[in-house]
């Protein structure tokens, strides 16, 4: 299974949130879309990824004030991202591996989708499903 199979099912359509907008933003942002992470972008493209547990680090950290600092002060920078030809088990292992939860996906040099380790555990669960199918039907001599 592609990354790219993936996001036709699941679309490509990636929320983002500019890398300027406060923590306070940001959280009112994802509790409107019910998300936990948001790509946060620049004039240069793909800044970060911001997730809830950045922004309560924070405010662990600095209290109320945490609201008004910036997204890009507290998104993870360098961000690990996969592209459409990598398969399923390539991302997981990189999200196990480097311990994240989200992958955006570029597409030469564009953003063309966001996969979660939830999405991926989802997609590989099917396809373990039909696997086992499979097997039950030739064992049968179907």
């Amino acid at each position: 299974m592609l990354i790219e199979q993936i996001l036709k099912t699941k679309g490509g359509e990636v929320l983002t949130i500019d890398a300027l907008s406060s923590l306070g933003e940001a959280a009112r942002f994802l509790d409107d879309a019910k998300i936990g992470a948001v790509v946060a972008v620049n004039a240069s493209g793909l800044a970060g990824v911001l997730s809830e547990r950045d922004i309560l680090r924070q405010v662990a950290r600095h209290g109320a004030d945490a609201l008004h600092m910036s997204v890009e002060e507290s998104m993870t920078r360098g961000v690990i991202t996969a592209n459409p030809t990598e398969s399923l088990d390539q991302c997981l292992a990189r999200m196990t591996d480097r311990r994240v939860r989200h992958l955006p996906v570029m597409r030469d040099g564009r953003l063309a989708g966001i996969v979660s380790i939830g999405d991926l555990v989802k997609w590989k669960i099917e396809e373990t499903r039909a696997e086992a199918d499979a097997m039950a039907d030739y064992i049968k001599g179907q």
